[in-house]
């Protein structure tokens, strides 16, 4: 009876939060993918959680076992934002697959390079979507058409460059060899000025 109930519990979360995701994404504005999807998250999570609370129908659950509903569906929000809308908006893996089935179901190798450059970014509006996603999230400010990091985006920057360090293979498998290529991408950039900083 219980194993009942808190399978029902879940099934509420997910239909609640598959109808606010969808309502969101059709009506209102959304700013940054990831972060309207865990809005939504906490949305279905706080109605379930009064639905569960307050429902006669779920009192057969005790307190503790409530807690540890609420507990799944911050979890599971917080997974259906991370692989669900965020993989699907940020996938170049997908991408590779719509554009090859567009353009009949193949494209030369040497190719895909030109086909990122000069279809993937406009037609993504890569640039776009990037900087706003960075402006949202307080990393990086636009001042007289310069983007500038905030020290919010200094700190991030430096976090991620040691993650990488740290945490990437150093032997992964790109174009047929293993490498450390991607541990340290900048290894091979160009020093000096660029003729593109800006103060």
């Amino acid at each position: 009876m219980k194993l009942t109930r808190f399978c029902l519990g879940c099934l509420v979360f997910v239909v609640l939060l598959a109808a606010i995701y969808l309502a969101h994404i059709n009506f209102l504005p959304v700013n940054v993918i990831f972060y309207s999807a865990m809005i939504d998250a906490v949305i279905a999570t706080i109605a379930a959680g009064l639905i569960i609370c307050t429902l006669r129908f779920f009192s057969p659950l005790g307190g503790f076992e409530k807690f540890q509903l609420i507990v799944i569906f911050v979890l599971g929000g917080y997974a259906f934002a991370i692989s669900g809308p965020t993989v699907i908006d940020r996938s170049l893996s997908f991408y590779i697959l719509e554009k090859l089935q567009q353009r009949g179901g193949g494209i030369r190798e040497d190719a895909i390079g030109t086909v990122f450059v000069n279809e993937y970014m406009p037609e993504y509006r890569l640039v776009d979507v990037r900087l706003t996603e960075q402006l949202e999230s307080g990393t990086i400010t636009i001042e007289n058409g310069c983007v500038k990091l905030t020290p919010k985006g200094e700190r991030l920057a430096s976090l991620g460059q040691f993650l990488r360090t740290h945490f990437l293979a150093k032997k992964r498998l790109l174009a047929g060899e293993y490498t450390d290529a991607l541990v340290d991408p900048f290894r091979n950039s160009k020093g000096g000025e660029m003729g593109y900083e800006c103060n």
